[in-house]
């Protein structure tokens, strides 16, 4: 596979973009991109040509999010994004550790990556791909560029120190339910390590709820601690009332689909269509609606069905 030149600009725009937001050394910033220094350096200067494959090549434009095709998704600053955004900011501003748990498919994931594009010193990691400690600290380790090589107790140390060496550094932990236990007892460390330097942001749906309440009810080592450095709250956007709840998501799909439907005439059909409820295991709980309203990804279906 070849990528053309117009490609490689882009995603060398990206990079350099990016890099004022990183307040490490260059030789740090390479190595998140697990590129070489010298490497770096040539694309720093503007070359382009024949000094990287064309597979890293798309993992720096993907980890950019550098647009690869112009009818492709378009994000929309939703109310889901503004509320994100100025948690975040308050996060980072006051080096508070918050949650947010919340319904799947309202954008959460999209909107963490888009304000931590635009945020100095803020990282993300999914936690659906790395689910051990070893493989969450050695991803941690990947980020912030302090390096992956040595034993696991050197990497470990490494990220600490980098945490504590970079200036108001905000850790976003997306999918945090699926990590394992023993990563969430290392996190506890690294966050008595960078205590008073440090963000944290967890974001997950009812099972990093679920988790977390049955590992305080269990009396569980680690997780009331977690918890309580984590504000001892869980952060929830959409309303928990059928009509308020029904008016946000009205408001959200309509947002996103106004921005990526070509024919504006057809935006409340479309928002029609994702309020029809479907059935969910949770919809036989006590005290909840029956069925689901559908999501985003749902929305995503029929806009790419209505472009077709």
């Amino acid at each position: 596979m070849e990528i053309n030149k117009e490609l490689k600009y882009q995603i060398r725009e990206a990079m350099m973009k990016y890099r004022k937001n990183f307040g490490g050394t260059d030789a740090a910033f390479a190595q998140s991109l697990n590129i070489s220094n010298s490497i770096y350096s040539r694309i720093k200067k503007g070359e382009t040509e024949k000094i990287l494959s064309a597979g890293e090549w798309l993992h720096i434009g993907r980890k950019f999010r550098v647009d690869l095709n112009k009818n492709s998704w378009k994000f929309a600053r939703t109310e889901v994004y503004e509320q994100m955004y100025e948690s975040f900011i308050f996060c980072q501003k006051s080096k508070t550790s918050m949650i947010l748990v919340d319904d799947c498919g309202i954008g959460k994931t999209e909107c963490a990556k888009a304000i931590i594009s635009q945020m100095k010193n803020a990282f993300y990691i999914d936690a659906s791909q790395t689910h051990t400690k070893v493989r969450f600290i050695r991803q941690l380790a990947v980020v912030l560029g302090c390096g992956t090589k040595g034993k696991y107790h050197e990497v470990l140390e490494n990220v600490k120190y980098a945490l504590n060496v970079l200036e108001n550094p905000f850790i976003c932990i997306d999918e945090a339910g699926d990590l394992e236990y023993s990563a969430y007892l290392e996190l506890k460390g690294i966050m008595n390590d960078t205590v008073d330097n440090c963000a944290w942001f967890m974001i997950g749906a009812d099972g990093l709820r679920a988790k977390i309440t049955k590992g305080i009810n269990n009396h569980k080592v680690g997780f009331a601690e977690i918890f309580s450095r984590f504000s001892d709250d869980f952060v929830t956007l959409v309303p928990k009332g059928p009509e308020d709840r029904k008016k946000f998501y009205t408001k959200l799909i309509g947002d996103v689909a106004y921005v990526n439907l070509d024919d504006k005439t057809t935006v409340n059909e479309v928002i029609r269509s994702c309020m029809v409820k479907i059935d969910t295991p949770y919809s036989t709980r006590k005290g909840q609606e029956d069925g689901k309203i559908k999501s985003l990804r749902y929305l995503k279906t029929l806009v790419n069905v209505n472009r077709s």
